[in-house]
């Protein structure tokens, strides 16, 4: 598949700029890939399309508050650190992302917080904006780690032009987000509240968590139209036991399985044994699926909608099929459905 076969033209007003009022009362377009039909729902509804013993794979990967605001010693000026990564726990050392960059380099010192007991080093160019930061303060590591998230803010997607909330450190992260980790929320669980959660289980849905932190690789531009060219950058993954049981007897029962976003999907796609059930697997992955693509564990997808050429939009075309995504995303279009990271939600059965 070539990138020119996933772009669209997605007016402004459909990026969701703020979450539905309500978590589970944001949009749901069903399609249906026997019968090829959509259906409109609310996304409450998604109780009616489950049964007991079906199973949901969430990510309970956890949001840190990933930007920070800095000041470089003598010019004072004002730097933007988005903190990607942890590199070294004893040394305090994390790859960072530094806007403007060409005002950052390797030696200058950056100030944060009012009273600058906060300090970071630059001891290395990583890319063109990326850096590496050796942070400098007299605390504990737990101390550090408290500071930081005292002086963060949630890392909203760029595309949200407006100042952060305080709104917005509980709704940019799932109910059910445990393992911090990630420097974007996977949205797809942003939908789910905790009625409906206690609703799902009432009804003898099974849940099996894995953890994918999101990194901002997710959302990196695809720059060649060859899609088997294009690299994705690693994401730390854990699927433990526990989940590879709720997972592997749905699949031996041959009940409805469903990954709850991309990176769920993701997950699970990056550990598979080779009669097609899930494996345990604590490492990376850098998978990167497009279509064709066969899908070896789930049989049922939740995911939001996404933006132009993006990976997620390609993903959820492998799983939907193109021309039946296309035609979905037409029709999301011409109903007003809410795009991208707050937007509505889209179930593929």
């Amino acid at each position: 598949m070539k990138l020119s076969h996933f772009g669209f033209n997605l007016p402004d007003e459909l990026l969701a700029e703020y979450p539905a009022e309500n978590r589970d009362e944001s949009r749901l377009m069903v399609l249906n890939r026997k019968t090829q039909t959509i259906e409109h729902r609310m996304f409450k509804d998604i109780l009616d399309y489950f049964d007991e013993g079906d199973v949901m794979i969430i990510n309970n990967t956890k949001v840190f508050p990933a930007r920070l605001y800095g000041n470089k010693e003598k010019t004072g000026a004002r730097i933007e650190v988005f903190l990607l990564r942890e590199l070294n726990e004893e040394q305090r050392l994390w790859d960072v992302l530094v806007d403007p960059a060409r005002k950052i380099r390797i030696g200058n010192k950056l100030y944060f917080g009012d009273d600058d007991t906060l300090v970071a080093e630059v001891i290395d160019n990583t890319t063109s904006r990326g850096r590496t930061l050796r942070f400098l303060y007299d605390g504990s590591y737990k101390e550090f780690r408290n500071k930081l998230t005292e002086l963060g803010e949630t890392p909203l997607p760029k595309y949200i032009r407006r100042e952060v909330q305080p709104e917005d450190e509980e709704r940019y992260q799932t109910i059910y987000a445990k393992n911090e980790g990630a420097v974007a929320a996977p949205t797809a669980g942003l939908h789910f509240s905790k009625q409906l959660l206690k609703r799902l289980e009432i009804k003898g849905i099974n849940f099996a968590e894995v953890t994918l932190h999101v990194g901002l690789g997710t959302f990196n531009p695809v720059e060649v139209e060859d899609l088997s060219k294009h690299k994705m950058d690693s994401e730390e993954l854990i699927i433990d036991s526990k989940a590879v049981e709720v997972v592997n007897t749905g699949i031996k029962n041959k009940k409805r399985i469903c990954a709850v976003g991309t990176t769920a999907m993701r997950a699970i796609e990056s550990s598979v044994s080779s009669n097609g059930m899930l494996n345990e697997m604590e490492g990376w992955t850098n998978k990167f699926i497009f279509p064709p693509y066969d899908f070896s564990i789930a049989n049922c997808m939740i995911t939001n909608f996404h933006t132009p050429k993006s990976t997620l939009l390609m993903m959820a075309s492998a799983f939907g099929g193109v021309d039946f995504v296309k035609k979905a995303y037409q029709e999301a279009i011409k109903e007003k459905y809410k795009f991208y990271s707050y937007g509505d939600a889209m179930l593929i059965i």
